[in-house]
């Protein structure tokens, strides 16, 4: 407490905190759509891990994912369109000590966030970024987005996409730096909710691409998945999305895979036969710029002067008589 002696200080009693502290307002997504379950496996996830709700901060951009902040009882921040992530950054680099989760979309991210998403990944600041990907402008009344089919129909393009769609997964996999990329699906909680957690957990840029249900405009697309899991590939590895024994039988197809090989993350990720799931690859030792942006984040007024005044003498000019 500011102003007193720090034996007078009253230490705040421990709590636990349960589901409900996470829930914020009501979420009106329509029935059916992907978002519910990503945001009850981060709600989860937070009691899971005893987040304090304070100590939390969700930010998006825009889009129909980009509400995600509405519906947490914690910090958030809904910003402007591709711009969730240089917010996010600007928020680690200051509070090393928040647990910050971006959730964003396939037009948010993919197109008019581009930029930003690059030099997200090869920054690798500690952000559990969630790109909730359902190939199309949702929000706006259907739109191509950058990952649509090649082919499949919208209001801007009624005879079809022009273009084979960008693969989000192939993208971050192809950027310097990168330190952790997975993709799951919306419609398997307990692979969705794992992957979330390793991505939490691990220490930098987490990369998340969740193929989710949009069941208004483009419910056709991840249908025959949902309908027959040997449309996936499950990968597995003990340094990949941990899953109990169950959880794996529900997928007829695995297969183990070193998410330590960059190479073989990036012939997984082109694979067109099948919608590889799990961790594709995962680099603990690769540079964090946050650590270089918290330097001297304790530093009292007085030595920031006495810093500011330091370099400035370095420009100083003497005259000589």
């Amino acid at each position: 407490m500011y102003g007193l002696k720090k034996e007078w200080e009253i230490e705040a009693p421990a709590r636990e905190c349960v589901l409900e502290d996470y829930v914020g307002a009501e979420a009106r997504w329509c029935p059916g759509c992907g978002d519910h379950a990503v945001l009850s496996s981060v709600q989860r996830l937070a009691r899971d891990k005893q987040l304090p709700p304070e100590k939390t901060v969700v930010v998006s951009g825009i889009g129909c994912s980009s509400r995600f902040p509405h519906y947490m009882k914690t910090y958030g921040f809904h910003g402007l369109h591709g711009r969730a992530l240089p917010v996010a950054e600007g928020v680690r680099s200051r509070r090393p000590d928040l647990n910050i989760f971006v959730v964003t979309g396939d037009g948010d991210c993919c197109a008019i966030g581009t930029a930003h998403w690059i030099h997200a990944i090869r920054y690798n600041m500690n952000l559990t970024i969630l790109l909730l990907d359902n190939n199309v402008y949702g929000l706006t009344k259907n739109q191509t987005s950058p990952t649509s089919r090649l082919g499949e129909k919208s209001n801007t393009q009624p005879k079809g996409s022009f273009f084979a769609p960008l693969n989000p997964i192939s993208v971050v996999l192809g950027i310097a730096n990168a330190s952790f990329v997975a993709q799951t699906v919306d419609w398997n909680p307990p692979h969705l909710y794992a992957t979330i957690r390793a991505a939490h957990e691990h220490k930098g840029a987490s990369f998340v691409r969740v193929l989710q249900r949009c069941p208004h405009f483009t419910p056709h697309v991840f249908a025959p998945v949902q309908e027959d899991f040997s449309q996936m590939l499950l990968m597995n590895h003990t340094s990949g999305v941990r899953l109990d024994e169950p959880v794996q039988r529900m997928f007829p197809n695995r297969t183990d895979h070193d998410p330590r090989n960059l190479a073989q993350a990036r012939a997984m990720a082109d694979r067109t036969d099948v919608y590889p799931i799990g961790l594709f690859y995962k680099n603990d030792e690769a540079s964090r710029y946050d650590e270089v942006t918290s330097q001297g984040l304790g530093m009292t007024q007085s030595e920031k002067l006495a810093a500011i005044d330091g370099m400035f003498d370095q420009f100083a000019i003497q005259g000589h008589n």
